[in-house]
């Protein structure tokens, strides 16, 4: 999530042609880390990790930490270098492979927030091997979690210790050695094991699997059995109280726990009601949620919220809307809690589908933010999911493409949220089959389901189930800071409508279906004349245009 508002307000009708950025470059210098930590080099593609068993015990009066990892790792070729991901100020004490017999210590060395490790002996192909990681130190703390992220100390209300993390961007090597890239999951799930004072409770990811009490210390392990993203990973230890619930979905029964701070307990009782609605909404429109096996939570988090899978941070002091505010400015953005809906959107977008680069971070947050919109038209019908949908446009900034640069772990445009929900309310109304649309995302969350994908493996996905090449739309709205504008002349005696696309991209080609009727027409960069229905000519105008489509529009006086 993270999603930041300065509420940069751009007007659809005010943009500098002048400046209009070229085709997804947006120029920038970047060091040596950036590419250790965002690309795919051959110290990394080697290997592809099957699961974590993550043990770490944090010290609150210190800020320090100590752990282990046990990481299992399957060989995809033959190898012996290996690159490990722990940021500083963070320590590796030792490295091991495990074996049959005793375990091989690991010759390694730490630069640049990695460690290199040379295996005593080279891993060959598809063999399975375990490599278990000892570490230390005092991790980096969060500054403003959970956009200015790390490990979290802080006090509850009471002035008991609260701890957590936040790390999307950052990267989970942040509090973890791991292989820090989105491209490589852990196939086999995690555990992550939390040593904490036994006054205090610990939270994880997935289920409870085992508890204990010794000298003054309470030992959790929590497990998933499912993929995971390495950010998605996370403690929550504080004064917990839990309640559960039970959710009659798609796939049969769905566990739900809820897990708040003691004194928020009657508040969270009622305001967790929400969670069963979206549910609800979702499946309709996105499949079954996609991790039934590992049950759906939420936590009370030092921070406003972030979609961690199984298990989301929720900081909205129990308030409708984003903190008691409506991002849309409509009325309807207050009918419902904005972190229960937008990170849970998260487990179909996010979690169960995940980009392999952070550049395409828009699959994200772009089809988690529509799902604000999806939730909305499912309570409150489809006016009022398009009245949020155009409200949510003050935010699109324009700034920089929405898809950022490759290989450097870098996201691109903040506007992957409002201006990629814009995006895809264009697409599902130039569709004009809400049936098929909604089969599109089904069709993505089941051919994609615990994948990482690409962005161009989603552009073609909704080009082939829709019938309809939208390359040049998505080309228009995710590589540039364009804004298209539609040129018509209408002309009420013929019953035709010319018109024209501009500030576009070569080829764009955004069809737009006609008001009060079934017909579309298919506008291209060259002046084309359409015959349009009475019917359709009477409410052809400038508000039944833009209140579809993110487009700006242009009516002309005379005929071209």
């Amino acid at each position: 999530m993270r999603i930041k508002m300065c509420y940069p307000v751009v007007l659809l009708l005010l943009f500098n042609t002048g400046a209009l950025a070229q085709l997804g470059e947006t120029k920038q210098k970047f060091t040596h880390g950036d590419t250790l930590r965002g690309s795919l080099n051959p110290n990394r593609t080697w290997w592809d990790v099957q699961r974590y068993d993550i043990r770490v015990k944090p010290d609150y009066a210190t800020k320090t930490i100590e752990g282990t990892v046990r990481m299992k790792f399957t060989a995809l070729a033959s190898g012996r270098r290996m690159q490990i991901d722990l940021q500083q100020p963070l320590l590796i004490d030792g490295i091991t492979l495990e074996a049959t017999g005793p375990a091989t210590p690991a010759k390694f060395e730490q630069q640049e927030n990695v460690a290199i490790v040379d295996l005593d002996r080279e891993v060959s192909k598809g063999e399975t091997r375990v490599l278990s990681i000892s570490y230390h130190g005092k991790p980096r703390e969060a500054v403003r979690p959970p956009w200015d992220g790390g490990w979290i100390w802080k006090k509850d209300d009471k002035g008991r210790p609260w701890m957590s993390v936040a790390c999307q961007g950052l990267g989970a090597s942040v509090w973890y050695p791991c292989k820090d890239h989105q491209s490589d999951e852990p196939d086999q799930g995690a555990t992550l094991t939390m040593i904490v004072p036994d006054t205090l409770m610990a939270v994880g990811n997935g289920r409870l699997i085992q508890s204990q009490k010794k000298d003054g210390l309470l030992i959790n392990t929590w497990e998933v059995k499912n993929p995971i993203n390495n950010y998605d990973i996370i403690p929550y230890i504080g004064k917990y109280t839990g309640f559960t619930d039970t959710f009659m979905g798609a796939k049969g029964k769905l566990d739900m726990g809820f897990w708040v701070l003691d004194y928020n307990l009657e508040k969270a009782r009622e305001q967790f009601k929400q969670a069963k609605l979206m549910l609800r909404a979702f499946e309709y429109w996105m499949g079954p949620y996609p991790f039934y096996e590992d049950s759906y939570k939420l936590v009370d988090a030092p921070h406003l919220g972030m979609e961690h899978q199984s298990a989301t941070a929720y900081g909205n002091r129990y308030l409708n809307g984003y903190t008691g505010r409506d991002l849309s400015g409509t009325g309807w953005g207050l009918k419902w809690d904005f972190i229960i809906v937008h990170e849970s959107g998260h487990e179909w977008f996010g979690n169960s589908i995940t980009s392999s680069d952070l550049a395409d971070m828009w699959i994200h947050e772009g089809f988690t933010a529509y799902s604000e919109t999806l939730f909305t038209d499912y309570y409150y019908g489809k006016e009022a999911g398009t009245d949020y949908n155009v409200g949510i446009r003050k935010n699109i900034r324009n700034d920089i493409p929405i898809i950022g640069p490759y290989g450097v772990n870098k996201e691109g445009s903040g506007d992957m949220y409002y201006k990629g929900s814009n995006m895809l309310h264009s697409i599902r109304h130039s569709i004009n089959d809400d049936e098929k649309f909604r089969q599109i995302l089904h069709g993505l969350s089941k051919a994609f389901y615990h994948q990482e994908v690409s962005t161009g493996q989603v552009e073609r996905y909704i080009s082939e189930k829709s019938g309809f090449d939208y390359g040049k739309i998505f080309d228009q709205y995710l590589r540039t800071t364009q804004i298209p504008e539609l040129d018509f002349y209408k002309d009420s005696i013929a019953g035709t409508i010319t018109c024209r696309w501009t500030h576009c991209v070569d080829g764009f080609d955004l069809p737009i279906s006609l008001p009060s009727a079934s017909q579309k027409i298919i506008p291209t960069g060259q002046w084309k004349t359409f015959a349009v229905p009475a019917s359709a000519l009477k409410n052809w105008n400038e508000g039944s245009i833009t209140r579809l489509y993110y487009v700006t529009v242009k009516q002309l006086a005379a005929k071209p």
